[in-house]
């Protein structure tokens, strides 16, 4: 689900939407709206209201029509799909979002504000920095899961952002339609400050307090799935850690073993030796770190290609040097090479008369041929693949 351009020719009517995606919260639902309310009259804000209903049945949005909130339908179920249609029915110049279930207080949105103002893009809220009551966050979240997810964030996409999941954030309105975000479940959340970051938008964090929630019903977040869904996300959006870096480091640990025990049997320890079997396990991680560099180059580049992922200036030189051709000569050498390898093998059985012969040694020639051979072949089916992905379409 994309969010659609919205009306980017009318002048601004409000300051601030304040957006809640609302199922079946009923029992905290005209809290919240009361508290969101009272902070735009305490505070002179010219400002909305909008719950975006994702098919409550439990009265939530006669509550919130009764009270002057605005309602929107989104028939498309989630986190995301809900979050999405509010923002594009907001009318306000920035928007403030944030959950239904009374765990985060609107009457206290002024620092968000403040920050939007002062001409930031996206303001989030820090629960680990304003407080978090007892009972609040399940434990795996505060200390496994929010810890976990928020440094990788951090680490792939270099963002400063403590608490990468908090449910309250503020933005420019115009500034995140403009990122055109489209995941319909929990991992919105992530989606929309991984974006903001490769974007360049202005980001910065306000202390933010969470309290326990006040519904007795259990939240919709279930934290391995939807944990699963945020670092999929993580992953997919940054493919040098997904691909790219394990690459390198698999293909560093193959070459290293390799020519260690290309001479021969290294004793490690009294009784303990290595020999071509772990030879074996060597080359085998030099091809796989092959195919997931290739993996990595043909994601990056396809991710660039469809808009995913910004343009890099070094990487987007170094993918348009790679051409097929480029690629095929590497490939052809390096299968030659390892053919030689092979070659050399079967001399020495030949030279044997076809008979018995002595395992560890021909087997250090032939493990690391048919490796060599083994990469130059992907390397030139990657080159393909990577061809076939530049086709344009006519259609």
């Amino acid at each position: 689900m994309t969010l659609p351009p919205g009306d980017k020719t009318a002048p601004d009517a409000l300051e601030l939407s304040i957006v809640m995606p609302c199922l079946n919260e009923a029992e905290t639902l005209a809290t919240c709206i009361r508290k969101a309310q009272g902070f735009l009259s305490a505070h002179n804000v010219s400002g909305e209201v909008v719950i975006a209903d994702n098919g409550s049945t439990d009265g939530s949005r006669d509550i919130a029509a009764d009270l002057g909130a605005r309602v929107v339908e989104v028939p498309t179920r989630g986190y995301g799909a809900a979050l999405q249609a509010g923002i594009a029915a907001a009318r306000g110049r920035f928007v403030v979002m944030g959950d239904a279930d009374d765990s985060y207080d609107f009457s206290a949105l002024m620092p968000f504000l403040t920050e939007l103002r002062a001409g930031n893009d996206l303001v989030m809220g820090d629960r680990f920095a304003g407080g978090i009551a007892p009972g609040a966050m399940p434990f795996l979240h505060r200390y496994l899961g929010n810890p976990v997810l928020s440094f990788l964030g951090r680490l792939f996409f270099g963002l400063t952002c403590r608490d990468f999941h908090c449910g309250l954030r503020g933005f420019a309105r115009e500034a995140v339609l403009g990122l055109h975000l489209q995941t319909t479940g929990m991992e919105f959340a992530s989606e929309m400050l991984v974006r903001a970051g490769l974007a360049k938008l202005r980001i910065v964090s306000v202390p933010t307090r969470l309290a326990k929630d006040g519904r007795s019903r259990p939240p919709h977040l279930r934290t391995w799935r939807d944990g699963w869904r945020h670092l999929r996300f993580l992953l997919l959006f940054s493919p040098r850690w997904l691909f790219l870096y394990p690459g390198f480091a698999l293909i560093g640990f193959g070459l290293a073993a390799t020519l260690l025990l290309l001479p021969g049997k290294v004793t490690v320890a009294p009784g303990i030796s290595l020999d071509v079997h772990t030879l074996l396990i060597a080359c085998m991680s030099i091809l796989v770190g092959t195919q997931s560099i290739t993996f990595g180059m043909l994601a990056r580049r396809y991710a660039a290609r469809r808009g995913l992922l910004p343009d890099s200036l070094q990487y987007g030189r170094l993918l348009r040097s790679l051409t097929l051709e480029h690629l095929l000569q590497l490939g052809g050498a390096l299968v030659l090479i390892g053919g030689g390898g092979v070659f050399w093998a079967f001399s020495i059985w030949r030279s044997a008369a076809f008979g018995p012969l002595n395992y560890p040694d021909v087997m250090r020639i032939l493990i690391p041929s048919v490796t060599v051979i083994a990469s130059g072949v992907q390397l030139a089916l990657a080159a393909f693949l990577a061809s076939v992905m530049e086709i344009d379409s006519k259609s």
